[in-house]
């Protein structure tokens, strides 16, 4: 593989100590967002689900256009919150260890995105909540996101979680009493937020890259070498002889060489 080519497929080996602390951000992040979830759970209970009622998403109703930003933190029951608690976190922690900044970023395009495909394509006498859809908008930016920033380990987890959750997408197909429109929805937003948030550092540094190297085949400019640097045109220095065609700091042993017939 040429250095143009390493360069542009990393494994993604920036600062290991800045990644670790990334990843510790994005760890206790999902581990506040699904306490965050369970309390609200607990107090759901306690009012008999009335805060899922009134904070639902009811499809194609103006007035319910707010509960967009609302419906994802609400669950119809113990059963609902459990299923996506796993996932959530797991996709979760995965699509914020190299940046909370950008993940929370994302975490607000999902969940925009996934509550209007739910308000605009749901059945209208229906009510949606739960962080379903969030869960496939982690998942659709965790599959994508190697190949816009490339990083050849997020290519690899990407295909990984694909492998290990292919039983997720079994939910994205219509079935009745399941928000797939809001799964859809997420899944979209995930991957548009695999391009709207790469990495723009590593795209413009391999351009760069790509530049220099374009450059150089224009100009027919040689190569040079880590190891031994290209010979440069050198003059004799006084008192010494003339290497003639020789050049480089060993012109003169490269010409007595040659005089030699060695």
């Amino acid at each position: 593989m040429s250095e143009h080519a390493r360069a542009g497929w990393t494994p993604g080996t920036g600062d290991a100590e800045s990644m670790l602390a990334e990843a510790r951000k994005a760890f206790f992040v999902m581990v506040g967002f699904l306490a965050l979830l369970w309390i609200i759970q607990l107090a759901n209970v306690a009012d008999h689900y009335g805060l899922t009622s009134e904070f639902a998403i009811r499809p194609r109703s103006v007035s319910s256009l707010p509960d967009i930003l609302t419906a994802p933190f609400f669950h119809f029951s113990f059963t609902h919150i459990e299923s996506n608690s796993g996932p959530l976190f797991i996709f979760g922690f995965l699509a914020a260890y190299r940046g909370v900044v950008r993940f929370l970023g994302l975490t607000v395009l999902v969940i925009i995105v996934s509550g209007m495909a739910s308000w605009l394509f749901a059945p209208a006498n229906s009510i949606g909540a739960g962080a379903s859809g969030v869960v496939f908008g982690y998942l659709g930016y965790i599959l994508v996101r190697g190949l816009f920033d490339r990083h050849v380990i997020d290519i690899i987890i990407g295909a990984v979680m694909a492998l290990c959750f292919a039983y997720q997408f079994t939910v994205l197909l219509p079935h009745a009493g399941i928000g797939w429109q809001d799964h859809i929805g997420g899944l979209v937003a995930g991957i548009a937020g695999g391009w709207i948030f790469r990495d723009r550092s590593r795209v413009a540094s391999r351009s760069k890259v790509g530049a220099k190297s374009g450059a150089g085949a224009a100009t027919g400019a040689p190569a040079t070498s880590a190891i031994e640097p290209a010979g440069t045109a050198v003059l004799p220095a006084s008192g010494t002889k003339d290497t003639g065609k020789y050049t480089g700091p060993r012109a003169e042993l490269h010409k007595q060489l040659d005089d030699l017939g060695i």
